[in-house]
Order: structure tokens, then C-alpha cells, then sequence
């Protein structure tokens, strides 16, 4: 009778995988030795495997790359680091290195932006793309790089008073975008994105505060969907009237060049998962091309906005199971050593799925289980009723260590979590490990301690 949980694996995906292998009974990731980590580090901690983030860079501009030569297409292809989903420097620089471009989303990023140009690791060379809702605290810290001589520092409108706004702060001529304000998902509860000018106002927009401006000049038109670069009908219609609006203002704006897709691809969630990027990467660009050879304009330069699938699939976490509740006949709580609303708050706040495995013990039998965090919070839990699937394990013995690792997991949790805040029932921010290619580990933080939160809450 098959009945290990290694069996359970092989009969349900396809394993192993790229990044997951196993060695006897225990679990590598991209050939790391996760139980050696948990010998020598203890749990719970974070990890980031910092090749990852290199790897998946290359592979989106080869993708884009393939595809602009396959359609001869005119335009140049840049890829962007959008910094919200990790400010981390270990991850930033590390993106860095693959020669690439920054999107910013707040005034603490150009600060940021600051330090690395300071470094010599930006220079005016790399685009700098100013996205969100600008304040004036944003907008003078978007004046400073501007005034510097960064002259690739594209500021992207988000609302009729910005524009004037920034010149009166600036005494160099201004590289400006304009962000659409797409129809979001009809899933949504509201109809209209909050960000952006109205696909009918743009042309207007242009005339009326740029055109004849000698402060700025237009250079991009900016598109952004919330669910990202999917195979739906709701992404082709939204990306087909984005282009249609590209071609029309491009017959009035002879310097329109550029042309942001926005939205991000997804990254693997499931040992299922099964996106086939090259040939969306392939369609888009078909797509900009045909439509602008259809309007008689010049292709654009394509920009794209990479956060978690920059950094997601760097990320991991590892607990271990500290003991077994059966609370019914049915239900078996596995109770880890820390909270899902501290480490992994997008899995109990908008129900995020990310890839959960055993690290150990896969060739035991295996149980259907519910997994709980040791907060006193009813919602500190990951289950199958939220996640879709059942959730298996090894089975638990209390003589028997069980560890559990979440993968795909370094975009945005340690921003939303509050990294080094006060998290729920004050439960400790985990160590935090960061590996690099030569599978050399350091430690970026320690365990948080009593007395830094106890500080910060003024005892």
C-alpha cells in the first residue's frame, strides 16, 4: 500500500522539480540542505536564496528578448525592479547586477534610490520610473534626482495637480508618463482603478498641461492591472485599449516612446503551477506591434514591472511542528513554533496559497492536517478550506521533530508583517538568513528580541 507521503507526491505532481529535490527522506531547495540550515540555526527562520532573484531577471529578458527578434520588432525591451515588493539592499543590489531599471512607489523609496546612487550602483544611466500618489514630501525628493541631472527619472502622473506641482520644485525639463486608469477586474468591488487619468482624459490631459510646456515632455503612458499579466479576456481587452490610447496620443506626442505594461507576472504557488510566460511574452508583444502597424505609429520601447517575480521565489520560511491538537474526530491541528500573521500575513489576509512542504520525513505515512500559529487569533491558521487543497503531513509523533517549509515567499510579508515592528501577541520576528551562490549563509537578523519590542512599545 502506497501510503508515505513521498508516494503522495509522486502520484499528484510531477517530482521532482527544478528547485525541489529530495536527499534520502529530507528536502533541498535548489540543492540547499534545509535540515543542515535547521541544525545549525534552529527554527522558525527566513531565508532569502539570493540567485533566484538574478535567475528569474534573465529569463524574462530572454523571453523578451526571443520574442522582439522573432516579430522584428523596432522598440527595446527594459526590465524594472519595483521596490515595493522587498526594499531590502541585500535584494535590490542583488537585482542590480542584471543590469536593469527601478520603479519607485513612495517618498522613502527616493531616498533609498539616494543611498544607492551614493554607492555608484545607480547611475544616469538607469531609468528611475516614479510611480503612485505623489505628496509633497514625494515630490521633493522626485525634484532632488531631477535637479541632479537624472535625467531618466520618469515621473508618472497619477492626477491632474501633480504635474504642476513638481515644476515649481525643479529647474530642469521633465521626463513625465501618464498612468491609465484601467477598469479593474469585475471581480472587484469597484469599477474604475483610484490611480491614474481616465482612458478619455489622456489626450486632453497632454493638450492641455504638456503639450506646449517647455518644462516637460511626455515619454511614456503607463498600464497597470491589479491581477497582473494573465491569459484572460479581462487582460487582453484592458491591454488592447491601452494600446489603442497609445496610438492615438502617439499621433499627437511625436516624443511618446515608451509604453509601461505594468502589472507583474505570477510566480509559482503550487507544485502544480503551470504558466506558460513565453508564450504570453510572445503574444504581447504580437499584440503592440500589429495594433501600432494597424494605426500607422512607431512601436514603443516596452517596460515591464517585475516585484515579485524579481524576489518572490528567493524566499522561504521554515517552522517546525511543536505538537498535535485533536480538538474532534476529524480535525488535527499541527501547531507551529510561530504565528502566520507575523511571518506569512498575505496567507490569512487576502487567502495567498504559497508551495508548503515537509522538510523531513517523507518516506513516513502521511495524515490530512490543519496547520495553527501560536497567537491566541482564531485566524492564525492555513488550512485547506482557505488554500484549496488539503493540507498532508508526514504524520506526527512527539518523539519524532517534524519541520515545515513555505517557499515563494519574499515578496511583501516582511513589509506588510512590519518587519522589525511589534507583531501580534507580540510573537518574535524569526531569523533571517540570506545565501548566496555559493550557498554561503549569513545572518541578516537574529530572532527578535523581548527588549527591542519592549522599547519600542516605551518600557
Amino acid at each position: 500500500m502506497r501510503n508515505r507521503y513521498i508516494d503522495l507526491i509522486d502520484q499528484t505532481f510531477d517530482f521532482p522539480q527544478e528547485e525541489f529535490t529530495l536527499n534520502d527522506d529530507k528536502l533541498l531547495f535548489h540543492g540547499l540542505d534545509i535540515m543542515k540550515l535547521i541544525e545549525e540555526y534552529g527554527t522558525p527562520f527566513k531565508f532569502t536564496y539570493l540567485p533566484q532573484i538574478g535567475h528569474n531577471i534573465q529569463r524574462a529578458k530572454k523571453w523578451f528578448g526571443d520574442a522582439i527578434k522573432k516579430h522584428d520588432y523596432k522598440g527595446v525591451y527594459n526590465y524594472c525592479y519595483c521596490t515595493k515588493s522587498s526594499h531590502f539592499s541585500y535584494v535590490i543590489e542583488e537585482a542590480l547586477k542584471n543590469d536593469i531599471h527601478i520603479e519607485t512607489s513612495s517618498s522613502y523609496d527616493v531616498n533609498i534610490i539616494e543611498r544607492l546612487i551614493n554607492k555608484g550602483l545607480i547611475t544616469k544611466d538607469n531609468y528611475i520610473l516614479v510611480n503612485g500618489y505623489k505628496d509633497e514630501r514625494y515630490l521633493d525628493n522626485i525634484a532632488g534626482l531631477i535637479n541632479r541631472g537624472f535625467d531618466k527619472t520618469t515621473v508618472i502622473i497619477d492626477n491632474d495637480s501633480e504635474l504642476e506641482r513638481l515644476i515649481s520644485k525643479t529647474n530642469r525639463p521633465v521626463s513625465i508618463g501618464i498612468r491609465i486608469a484601467s477598469e479593474e477586474d469585475p471581480k472587484f468591488p469597484f469599477y474604475t482603478s483610484r490611480l491614474g487619468i481616465g482612458y478619455k482624459s489622456i489626450v486632453k490631459f497632454y493638450k492641455e498641461q504638456i503639450e506646449n510646456n517647455p518644462m516637460c515632455e511626455l515619454k511614456l503612458l503607463h498600464f497597470f492591472i491589479n491581477t497582473g499579466i494573465t491569459d484572460s479576456a479581462y487582460y487582453w481587452n484592458e491591454l488592447n485599449k491601452c494600446l489603442r490610447v497609445y496610438c492615438e496620443l502617439k499621433k499627437v506626442c511625436p516624443n511618446l516612446e515608451g509604453l509601461d505594461i505594468g502589472g507583474g507576472f505570477p510566480i509559482k504557488n503550487s507544485l502544480a503551477f503551470d504558466f506558460d510566460y513565453e508564450y504570453m511574452v510572445d503574444e504581447i508583444i504580437n499584440q503592440i506591434k500589429m495594433t501600432c502597424e494597424q494605426h500607422g505609429v512607431d512601436q514603443p520601447d516596452i517596460f515591464t514591472e517585475f516585484g515579485s517575480f524579481t524576489v518572490g521565489e528567493s524566499g522561504g520560511i521554515i517552522y517546525e511542528v511543536l505538537s498535535q491538537k485533536k480538538q474532534n474526530d476529524r480535525e488535527k491541528w499541527n501547531m507551529i513554533n510561530s504565528s502566520f500573521i507575523t511571518t506569512l500575513p498575505d496567507s490569512w489576509a487576502i487567502n495567498k496559497r504559497f508551495i508548503m512542504l515537509p522538510i523531513n520525513r517523507w518516506k513516513d505515512r502521511y495524515e490530512r492536517v490543519l496547520l495553527g500559529g501560536i497567537t491566541c487569533d482564531s485566524d492564525d491558521y492555513y488550512n485547506s478550506e482557505q488554500h484549496v487543497n488539503a493540507i498532508y503531513l508526514p504524520q506526527f509523533h512527539k518523539d519524532k521533530p517534524l519541520y515545515l517549509g513555505f517557499f515563494n515567499v519574499g515578496a511583501y510579508q516582511d513589509s506588510i508583517g512590519g518587519y522589525g515592528g511589534i507583531h501580534h501577541c507580540l510573537i518574535p520576528q524569526p531569523k533571517h538568513l540570506i545565501i548566496d551562490e555559493n550557498q554561503n549563509v549569513r545572518v541578516f537578523s537574529e530572532e527578535q528580541a523581548a527588549d527591542q519590542m519592549l522599547s519600542l512599545l516605551g518600557y
